[in-house]
């Protein structure tokens, strides 16, 4: 579909714009459509960033939804809520959550396409209904949408850091104060692109922290997040040299674990639909559970 609209203000963002006319759409989702070529500023290409002023004609070609490329598979995972307009999902480690270059097929979005009918296409067809993703080995729960309206909705509130989430983690060695906020810049590694690192640059990551408990050789610590940057817990933890157990990317494996002790056991959000406010909490897995019982008993 291609339609336009005139601007009726002066020196603002297109994407801000684009954003407000189009609300089905994140502001992520609207920066695709400009970078693709699908927007145009009184007939030529520009870039998200640019400022429109009044009287400026913009066009825009709304790309149609292809069908579902992700095929539908028995996957195990926790169905902690649903309604229809979203879920609760409680991701077990070791599950990728949507397909890519590495991992095609046996995915969290190839268990969701089996078990549920409807899911929002706003990100495309291999990541239907996905609104933010937790790694491969971080385990707990994930928002899920069903629709577009919960999408827009729940992604905002992500965004807009209203959707509280809360992590435990035991780490190495010994935090020094019982809590505090670490803020810093994060960015790709420079040296290792699957790696994230802390940067004098790149995008803020705000983590709160508060010590549960302590043990000779470990913290359990909680984490809340202000900011949702890619690997950003463990990241903090790395620069604060507290890796997480277990932890075989920014730490070292750990025999008998599959991967960091990290599990995101809280979630607070407002129903897109309703406006109530809701949270689940989940505890924490077997394996985490056992490996606990095992240090408090050294």
């Amino acid at each position: 579909m291609t339609d336009f609209f005139i601007i009726d203000r002066e020196n603002t963002r297109l994407d801000a714009l684009l954003t407000e006319k189009l609300p089905q759409f994140t502001r992520s989702h609207i920066k695709q459509m400009i970078d693709k070529g699908n927007v145009k500023l009184n007939g030529k290409l520009v870039k998200a960033g640019v400022k429109g002023k009044k009287g400026d004609k913009v066009e825009y070609e709304i790309e149609e939804v292809k069908p579902l490329e992700a095929k539908a598979q028995e996957v195990d995972f926790e169905i902690v809520y649903e309604d229809q307009d979203l879920l609760v999902i409680n991701k077990p480690q070791g599950l990728v959550v949507h397909p890519c270059a590495s991992t095609k097929e046996g995915t969290l979005v190839n268990g969701l396409l089996a078990r549920v009918k409807d899911l929002s296409g706003i990100n495309g067809v291999l990541r239907p209904g996905i609104v933010h993703r937790l790694d491969k080995n971080t385990s707990g729960l994930m928002l899920v949408a069903k629709n577009d309206l919960a999408h827009v909705s729940l992604a905002d509130q992500i965004k807009n850091k209203t959707c509280k989430r809360k992590y435990l983690a035991l780490v190495n060695g010994h935090f020094k104060n019982d809590e505090g906020c670490i803020e810093t810049f994060i960015e790709r590694d420079k040296k290792d692109r699957k790696k994230m690192a802390v940067s004098d640059k790149g995008k803020v990551a705000i983590t709160n922290y508060k010590v549960r408990a302590r043990y000779p050789r470990f913290d359990l610590v909680e984490f809340s997040l202000q900011t949702g940057r890619t690997h950003q817990i463990r990241v903090h933890c790395k620069m604060l040299g507290h890796t997480i157990v277990g932890d075989d990317i920014y730490g070292k494996a750990e025999k008998g674990l599959n991967g960091q002790l990290l599990h995101s056991y809280s979630i607070t959000f407002t129903h897109p639909r309703s406006g109530e406010e809701k949270t689940f909490e989940v505890g924490l897995p077997k394996y985490f559970e056992e490996y606990l019982k095992k240090i408090e008993a050294q």
